[in-house]
């Protein structure tokens, strides 16, 4: 564990001028982050597949960050399409960064995107990687590219790439949720490795919530209601989880401390589930390039799109 300076969750530094991108952002943890950001002064794109979740979640922060500078764009990462007319739609506007937060959890059974992949992997790592690739271009120099891991891809010990997809054998949900998970990871690191092989100004950073519960996550209606009955539920879990608002810390501060630096894996203080945001020793198979640079390659010809030119595999 590194020492960093002291951060206070509660007064974050000015970002007013600036332009960040949250998906996700119509509800749990990608809330709370736009909602961090929006109150810090920055003007916040709030993306997400929902359009009436959107609004929601506009009317909300806008309850308690009045004259909060927002903008909507639906988008749903499982549709490439989707990604492709979401990125057109902003135009001209020039992102400071973004954070890839919206997720799938595990589901029952195996499901697909619309481009037939399994749809955890397809949208937690997949999306997010087409997203990044349309972003770059309009990110201004300094801009930080967050990706939300989750404390799960700590227990992936082996990255299977010629089974990914989880097309042979009985689906385990979960299992593939972890591995999701451990590809956003890898990817983070691996994107911050080619960004500074490129000489770029840019940085790559990966972050992840710890445990975050319903029960203990504040009402921000119309998005969230904390019922009591929810609230008494969760309290005995208390000392180790946290609600969705501090779980949104660890990307807050990987996005804007000016401490941050690429390459890094922030996370909640106490055992990785609760607590201000500190720096996290990644794992080895998280810092493997080997492994990145084939899941890199796995996921140009999983998608068909490829990073601008010099991170590009394909110009090197």
């Amino acid at each position: 564990m590194s020492s960093t300076p002291r951060w206070d969750v509660h007064r974050l530094p000015s970002q007013t001028g600036k332009t960040f991108l949250v998906t996700g952002a119509g509800s749990g943890i990608g809330y709370f982050i736009a909602e961090q950001l929006a109150a810090s002064g920055a003007h916040v794109v709030l993306a997400a597949r929902t359009p009436e979740k959107l609004d929601l979640a506009a009317q909300a922060i806008r309850a308690r960050v009045p004259g909060a500078r927002l903008r909507s764009l639906p988008m749903d990462l499982a549709d490439s399409a989707s990604i492709h007319t979401a990125v057109r739609a902003l135009g001209e506007t020039v992102l400071d960064g973004a954070v890839f937060n919206a997720g799938v959890l595990q589901q029952e059974q195996r499901r697909e995107t619309k481009g037939g992949h399994e749809l955890v992997l397809g949208t937690n790592y997949l999306g997010h990687f087409v997203l990044g690739s349309l972003l770059f271009p309009t990110l201004a120099p300094g801009a930080r590219l967050v990706t939300m891991s989750s404390v799960a891809a700590r227990w992936i010990k082996e990255l299977r790439l010629d089974d990914l997809e989880s097309a042979a054998g009985a689906y385990q949900g979960f299992k593939v949720y972890k591995v999701s998970k451990l590809a956003q990871t890898v990817f983070a690191l691996e994107l911050d490795r080619r960004l500074r092989a490129a000489g770029s100004p840019i940085a790559a950073l990966a972050a992840h919530p710890g445990g975050a519960l319903d029960g203990l996550t504040p009402s921000r209606p119309p998005v969230h209601t904390r019922r009591a009955a929810d609230f008494l539920k969760e309290l005995p879990k208390a000392p180790l989880t946290q609600g969705k608002d501090a779980a949104a810390w660890p990307a807050v501060r990987a996005l804007i401390d000016p401490a941050a630096e690429g390459g890094q894996l922030w996370g909640p203080r106490v055992a990785r589930s609760k607590g201000r945001p500190v720096l996290e020793r990644p794992t080895a198979l998280m810092q493997d390039a080997a492994t990145a640079g084939r899941l890199w390659t796995w996921a140009e010809q999983a998608t068909g799109v490829s990073w601008p030119a010099p991170l590009d595999t394909r110009t090197q």
